[in-house]
């Protein structure tokens, strides 16, 4: 069958990369797709947020399947006249991305459905914001409502930056639209996970565990980014803690799902904090994550065609998905300056090198093709990305590789995956 895939970045490299393998795969299309994905199918021009063009593109093209990869094309709706003209898609239409394009729309589903959460209230001015979060008597988590790019979560540290967060949101407009609106919830304590899951309208399967680091420095020192590398599995996500995990969250978020006909098919991303009292959710989002898929397509045993194909219709077989017993490690090289202003254009050396490191795939997330070789074009460029036996072998590959590549400016965190080795020793 015809694959389309929505999306240019990393995930949807790292993505595109698995579909390919898939004997279901006849042709996989990419809209808009990179350059750096062109040698694994076709490119098209496509307006990734017309819903209605999506739709009638995959009826000419007779595309079999519809992947939507980026948070932008979920919020437009895209996925809603696709699947009513019959088309299988792979991502939830605009109802459901409302749990990741409105913080206090998913806020109040957990909160209606009794999953496990913190507490939050959501405000459109500053004054009653601060109000209420001097109000907790701890301290907070200052949450734009809407999408942000990765970027409007901040975490102050004391009253003063609690102001300025507020302003940035308010005054500044820092994330335009998105921070109209603030979501001001209860500061959880404890160790962040990743858990993607597979849902296909009647049941939501979990993926294997992944672990990002969001701050730009080592340490988790700076702002916030989209993610600067990730680990999979994720340590902390023991048996026990998944059971609670299943029992206070997956649970109680399939049964409100089901009670709103709340129509998802696709990837929900729960953002763990496993805490004290037990894990609970910091965010949910509705597709694949960044850079996690990076490290949970490469442990996949099975073909992630299918796979997406039976959620789309309705139909997921959770005991064909098995997993490699591997770890999977991703650094990501960022351009100088992010997650501020940077330069585009510079030129990337030593990708070839890179590539021949044993375990070593690396994924373009910003770049593009210029003469002979790549250039870069984004903020966070290249997810270098490796398979070992274990996490020591894992990133060991994955900072062999990194140290071939080179382009003015870049920079990388040298302590991805830290406290995954400090638990394996």
């Amino acid at each position: 069958m015809k694959i389309l895939l929505l999306g240019s970045g990393g995930r949807e490299h790292a993505l595109a990369w698995k579909l390919k393998q898939s004997p279901l795969c006849a042709e996989l299309i990419m809209a808009p797709g990179s350059d750096a994905m062109a040698p694994l199918g076709r490119l098209e021009a496509l307006d990734i947020l017309d819903g209605a063009a999506v739709a009638a593109y995959c009826r000419a093209q007779g595309v079999g399947l519809l992947v939507i990869g980026p948070d932008a094309s979920i919020a437009a709706g895209v996925a809603d006249p696709a699947r009513a003209a019959g088309i299988p898609v792979f991502g939830p239409g605009e109802l459901g991305g409302m749990l990741e394009s409105s913080k206090d729309f998913s806020k109040r589903f957990m909160l209606r459905h009794g999953v496990a959460t913190a507490a939050a209230q959501t405000f459109d001015n500053a004054k009653d914001a601060l109000e209420y979060a001097q109000g907790l008597g701890s301290r907070v988590v200052v949450k734009a409502d809407g999408l942000a790019a990765g970027k409007g979560v901040m975490i102050p540290q004391n009253e003063a930056e609690l102001a300025e967060a507020l302003d940035a949101c308010f005054v500044k407009r820092s994330f335009g639209a998105a921070g109209d609106r603030v979501l001001i919830e209860e500061f959880m304590a404890g160790e962040e996970a990743s858990l993607l899951c597979f849902c296909d309208g009647y049941s939501i399967v979990p993926m294997v565990g992944a672990q990002d680091h969001k701050r730009v420095n080592d340490g988790d020192q700076g702002p916030n980014t989209g993610g600067m590398g990730t680990y999979s599995p994720a340590p902390v996500l023991s048996e026990a803690v998944m059971r609670q995990v299943h029992e206070r969250i997956l649970g109680p978020t399939l049964r409100g799902l089901l009670a709103e006909e709340i129509d998802f098919r696709g990837c929900l991303y729960v953002g763990l904090m496993v805490t004290p009292e037990g894990p609970k959710v910091v965010e949910y989002n509705a597709r694949f994550g960044d850079p996690e898929t990076q490290v949970i397509v490469p442990r996949m045993d099975f073909d992630l065609a299918q796979a997406m194909l039976e959620c789309a219709l309705g139909s997921l077989d959770a005991s064909k998905l098995k997993w490699k017993d591997e770890a999977c490690a991703c650094v990501v090289l960022a351009s100088g300056g992010y997650p501020g202003p940077f330069a585009s254009g510079k030129p990337i050396t030593g990708l070839d090198e890179a590539a021949r490191v044993p375990g070593v795939v690396v994924f373009h997330a910003g770049t593009k093709k210029e003469g002979q070789g790549f250039v870069t074009k984004g903020g966070r460029v290249l997810g270098v990305t490796a398979s070992g036996a274990d996490f020591k072998q894992a990133l060991e590959r994955a900072y062999e590789a990194v140290g071939k590549i080179s382009f003015e400016g870049s920079h990388f965190r040298t302590d991805i995956g830290a406290r995954a080795l400090t638990r394996a020793s």
